[in-house]
């Protein structure tokens, strides 16, 4: 949609022929423009910022400013960027009542800062369990577990398909006594827990509250989240394993169990991270994000659960790009935007039901391997756009992102850097400390009226799972993507250190995880298999198929479907059935998916 008050034709002969960038000035503006911008302007022409002579300008050679996403950016913003009917109380509210456009809780970090949950996992649990305790003996208040490839994907350590993967990307997980060891000496019930799961979520889960179980925490106070969203998967990262309606399934069958046993723990994160990593705009991000919550709503409304009743506990998760504004702008346009759905589109009446809370991690994708020293001050900057825009939880990368997992060392750094902006920069001392800034209420209103419009598309297409397979958001992302590199190729966006500055150096010392986790996984794989009751496990298994293979309705007197699957996998979790045993019982019911080509 077309931000309001503009115009197509632009102010023309003079030096400052753009001045009023296509917009009708205000009073002064024109005043401003003719006496002191025109003369400055004469003296030192706009050039974009570190671009080569000649890029980045538009078909009348003037300077094209835009941000990371492409958006154009104004010289000035003023009153007259506004609508006008712009008014403090209809666009913007206070802290923590609606629209929320200014934060969900009334004194924002006065009372609370974020939670600083750094995201780890590397090689055994044995390693990842020191490198955790590590953490929150530094300051750390959540843990988020990183999982290696296997596990995303469903797969056993001793599998064929998990050859040279296992615990190289995260922390290898087959069984419930790996997760044991995971967290063996944490405290559940006092420790927020995320995990970035999605298509074994449920398994994964099951394992988690079965070790909380069995350190005799209350299944009610523990606090944490999956991931969960199987959505974006199919759109961005692909680590899929099922076709789209029986993972929706599976999701709803979270929100089911967890609204009715784990009432503080989130069943899903609805995550723009993969999104923007891979190549979106922040607008795109946003409105696909935001959709995909939709579509997890409609979904579980179908079961017949209470928006009310699982609303709350729904969160999200978003990345924090390098353009400062634009982040801070999106996260703004993002409350308001859930609660006009859930209110409006969903009818919830439950106030928390139209909160929406969310995570941010810093952009890995900005983070070059050149110069990796660098990426301290990019992060730096991408999480206290986080923290302006209000997030409840943060991981902050570290800077040797693109070369490796993090050393303790860089993950150290990191933490502190979240630290620094929260005891040091006075940022947390006042709610929405940039609200009412012209520049920052213009692009959020841009981000929310560009977010419904791509909701417009989406339902005209029956919905996001629809639109998936039709391959529309992903052309939509691959066509971002190929956009800001032709830019990045063409130096019209610098990177510092890899486009321009760059100079040569040795490379730092990375974390490097060798076949030596392979083979301890699969050592204590076959131990497992000779003391369990294998039985016991073939036994649960089936049951968990035959409920996979029925239609799950919600009954009259309260507790679970009959069918739900979450039980079902707890029982086989409990007699320490393997994360692929449990995917493949899975498997042979609903299948396998295969992407279509998308030309």
């Amino acid at each position: 949609m077309a931000p309001e008050n503009d115009k197509s034709k632009t102010v023309a002969e003079s030096p400052a022929q753009d001045v009023f960038d296509g917009r009708r000035p205000s009073g002064g503006e024109k005043e401003w423009a003719e006496k002191t911008l025109t003369p400055a302007l004469e003296k030192a022409p706009e050039k974009p910022i570190g671009a080569p002579t000649g890029t980045n300008v538009d078909e009348h050679g003037h300077a094209r400013f835009t941000t990371v996403s492409g958006v154009p950016v104004r010289r000035l913003y003023t009153r007259a960027d506004l609508p006008e009917d712009w008014s403090y109380e209809k666009y913007l509210g206070y802290p923590g009542q609606e629209p929320f456009t200014r934060g969900i809780h009334a004194s924002g970090y006065r009372g609370k800062l974020w939670t600083m949950r750094q995201f780890s996992g590397f090689a055994s649990p044995e390693e990842t369990n020191l490198r955790y305790k590590y953490l929150l003996e530094h300051g750390g208040s959540g843990l988020s577990v990183a999982f290696d490839l296997p596990t995303l994907m469903g797969y056993d350590s001793d599998h064929a398909c998990s050859e040279g993967e296992v615990g190289k990307c995260g922390v290898a997980i087959d069984s419930l006594e790996d997760m044991e060891t995971l967290f063996s000496g944490i405290d559940l019930e006092k420790t927020t827990v995320s995990m970035t799961i999605n298509s074994p979520a449920s398994v994964l889960w099951a394992m988690y509250l079965v070790v909380a179980e069995k350190q005799g925490a209350d299944w009610k106070k523990i606090s944490g989240t999956i991931q969960n969203d199987i959505l974006k998967e199919y759109i961005a990262q692909k680590e899929y394993i099922y076709p789209p309606a029986p993972s929706m399934r599976l999701v709803v069958d979270t929100f089911e169990f967890g609204s009715r046993f784990t009432p503080r723990f989130n069943t899903i994160s609805i995550s723009g991270y993969h999104i923007r990593e891979a190549g979106s705009t922040a607008l795109q991000e946003l409105a696909f994000t935001l959709y995909d919550g939709v579509e997890y709503v409609e979904w579980a409304l179908r079961r017949g659960l209470d928006v009310d009743e699982f609303g709350p506990r729904l969160s999200f998760f978003f990345n924090a790009h390098n353009d400062f504004f634009e982040e801070i702008a999106k996260y703004r346009a993002a409350r308001k935007i859930w609660h006009q759905v859930m209110k409006e589109r969903f009818h919830a009446s439950n106030q928390r039901t139209w909160l929406m809370r969310f995570h941010t991690q810093t952009a890995g994708v900005s983070l070059p391997a050149q110069q990796p020293m660098n990426n301290i001050a990019r992060v730096a900057l991408q999480a206290l756009a986080a923290v302006l825009g209000g997030t409840q939880s943060l991981h902050t990368d570290s800077y040797d992102e693109a070369l490796a997992l993090p050393t303790e060392e860089a993950a150290r750094i990191a933490l502190r850097t979240q630290q620094i902006i929260a005891y040091e920069s006075g940022v947390a001392q006042t709610v929405d400390p940039l609200g009412g800034s012209y520049f920052l209420e213009r692009m959020t209103l841009d981000m929310e009226n560009g977010a419904f419009d791509y909701f417009q598309k989406l339902d005209a297409m029956g919905g996001m799972v629809n639109a998936i397979e039709r391959g529309y958001p992903q052309k939509e992302i691959a066509e971002s993507s190929y956009q800001y590199q032709r830019a990045v190729e063409a130096k019209e966006k610098v990177i510092v250190g890899a486009n321009e500055f760059a100079i040569e150096e040795p490379p730092p010392n990375i974390l490097y995880i060798g076949e030596s986790v392979a083979r301890q996984q699969t050592a204590k794989l076959k131990v497992l298999r000779e003391r369990r009751s294998n039985e016991e496990v073939r036994r649960r298994l089936d049951a968990l198929k035959r409920a996979a293979a029925q239609e799950p309705r919600l009954p009259a007197n309260g507790g679970v479907s009959e069918a739900n699957t979450m039980p079902y996998i707890v029982d086989a979790v409990r007699a320490y059935a393997t994360v692929g045993e449990i995917c493949d019982a899975l498997r042979e019911v609903y299948g396998t998916y295969t992407e279509v080509s998308i030309t």
